[in-house]
């Protein structure tokens, strides 16, 4: 063989060898781009960061444990008090004895009889928009403890088994940063009625998740599994079991919607003659997110009115946007504005109504 037969052959494998490496770089560039654990390492300081606030900086995770971490909320981060929730004060009352206080003051309760301590799971339910997540955020800035918000779709994968390790991790995270509070939305989503038509992978799922339930409490751990849902009925009854605690939350009453009213226009201004308790009386049968609606809605009356008024004058709004809005006070009319947002009917079909209950008095 000739030296320039020689020279070609050792360039082609110089080549070859090159377009090869480039090939494997990147396809191993793109298999790592679209990894969902490589995602997961970049996003590690964030996943932690609520655990080292909360004086857990020096844990030892795995990475499922990690997964769940992300989920982890800081009381700090919570800007809901049970203060901030109206009409809902026997309640609040009973979770503070029966919840936040076995959890914070554990020797409390022990020291006087075994049977005493935090339950093994609280639920909250009643109907949409009544305020059972806000009382759970707000359970879990009153307790300071770790608060790990849950959702099903954290706890599911597509890979046989990932998801019984998954719910693994849940508890042993738990366990690790107690006292803390597991609280899972919707509950009846995720652990509904068991049935002959369920997946076997969620079927396994349950039954991990009710077996650490039930093995991770002794008389020193302090860990909550709290639950909110609309249909308490769909929830399978093992899991009903294991939430002694149950809080029916329910429509407001005339007194409950006069305090969360109050609540919410608290730093609202109003006309002087505004009758708070006409207003309640109206809203029967409003949930609380109905009140927070009707009242974001009648607080937009007096804005649109400023900006048709100042919509040929850009001088005023920008002026305006400098020193400030002087927008009119609410007055009761503004929450029976009749427009297409409005969930009270007009203020003339309100004096009519009140025309005949007079009448048939």
């Amino acid at each position: 063989m000739t030296s320039v037969n020689m020279k070609r052959t050792a360039l082609e494998v110089a080549l070859f060898l090159a377009s090869q490496a480039a090939l494997y770089y990147t396809m191993k560039w793109v298999i790592e781009s679209i990894n969902p654990e490589k995602k997961d390492e970049a996003v590690k300081a964030k996943q932690l960061e609520a655990l080292k606030r909360l004086g857990h900086a020096e844990l030892k995770l795995d990475e499922y444990e990690r997964k769940v971490a992300n989920e982890v909320i800081h009381p700090d981060d919570i800007h809901i008090n049970f203060t901030d929730i109206g009409g809902l004060d026997p309640i609040i009352s009973s979770l503070r004895e029966s919840v936040i206080y076995p959890l914070l003051y554990p020797k409390l309760f022990m020291s006087s009889s075994s049977l005493l301590g935090a339950p093994k799971g609280v639920l909250l339910f009643g109907p949409p928009g009544c305020g059972k997540t806000m009382l759970a955020k707000a359970l879990a800035k009153e307790s300071g403890a770790t608060f790990i918000n849950i959702a099903a779709s954290v706890l599911t994968n597509k890979w046989y088994g990932e998801s019984n390790k998954l719910v693994a991790g849940l508890f042993s995270l738990a366990r690790k940063t107690q006292p803390s509070i597991i609280f899972i939305d919707e509950i009846d989503s995720f652990l509904r009625e068991r049935t002959k038509g369920d997946h076997e992978v969620t079927g396994m799922m349950k039954a991990e998740f009710m077996t650490l339930w039930d093995g991770l409490l002794s008389a020193t751990d302090r860990i909550l599994v709290l639950g909110a849902t609309n249909r308490p009925n769909d929830i399978d009854a093992a899991i009903l079991r294991r939430m002694p605690k149950r809080f029916a939350i329910g429509l407001p009453n005339y007194d409950q919607r006069l305090k969360i009213l109050s609540l919410m226009l608290k730093d609202t201004k109003l006309s002087p003659d505004f009758a708070m308790t006409s207003l309640a009386e109206h809203t029967e049968g409003f949930s609380g997110s109905d009140l927070r609606e009707l009242c974001r809605n009648a607080a937009m009356v007096p804005v649109r009115e400023y900006v048709r008024s100042s919509s040929d004058n850009a001088d005023l709004l920008a002026k305006g946007q400098l020193e400030g809005f002087n927008l009119r006070p609410l007055v009761l009319k503004d929450f029976f504005a009749h427009d297409e947002s409005s969930l009270l009917p007009p203020v003339d079909i309100i004096e009519d109504r009140s025309r005949l209950d007079k009448t048939d008095a």
